[in-house]
């Protein structure tokens, strides 16, 4: 007889010598033990199975994108659901792509240099099915530096350029200078941004 008042469950009948529960959509609230009895002539024979659902891995919980000073501390955070409980690895997307591996779903990152921006991937992973992956962007500010100034001999009446690089984020703004005062663009001097 079916004996579950839940429209998923059926019992099936093999033969007269076989019967299955069938559970379809089975939930983790399903988990459990199981008693198949069979009523004999002279004593009910049982038997007990134990179901043990699995869930693949799912990112819950993950950082929003986010933007600190150099030299700041940083905690990323993702959590996952799944069972077996899903393993949390972080990586950061760049050529080495180093990986912190570990189930932790915090990774902190201490005194964070430029070098340390990027994009940083969270995976989640247990043996059900393949991983879920997200992405977290960090935008480290930083001062900036001038990479390079060039200076430039020129003959009278000629062009001559004078060059100068700098480092920052966000991108810097440059101001130009003859002695104490600053010039724009006018009268023979163009300044351009490349």
């Amino acid at each position: 007889d079916k004996w579950s008042l839940d429209p998923r469950v059926e019992l099936e009948k093999r033969h007269s010598l076989e019967y299955s529960l069938r559970i379809q959509k089975v939930d983790v609230y399903d988990e459990g033990s199981y008693t198949c009895s069979v009523q004999t002539q002279h004593e009910p024979k049982t038997s007990q199975v134990y179901l043990i659902v699995q869930v693949p891995p799912k990112i819950s919980n993950i950082s929003s994108d986010v933007t600190v000073n150099e030299g700041s501390n940083v905690t990323l955070v993702c959590m996952a659901n799944g069972r077996p409980e899903p393993v949390i690895t972080w990586r950061h997307l760049t050529p080495t792509g180093r990986e912190f591996e570990g189930e932790e779903e915090y990774l902190e990152i201490l005194g964070i240099t430029r070098e340390q921006s990027g994009k940083y991937e969270c995976k989640a992973a247990n043996e059900v099915s393949s991983a879920d992956v997200r992405q977290v962007k960090v935008t480290v500010n930083y001062p900036p530096t001038i990479t390079e100034s060039k200076s430039n001999e020129a003959t009278t009446g000629r062009k001559a350029s004078l060059k100068c690089e700098a480092s920052a984020v966000p991108a810097p703004d440059f101001e130009w200078y003859r002695d104490d005062t600053r010039i724009n663009s006018a009268n023979g001097l163009e300044i351009k941004s490349t």
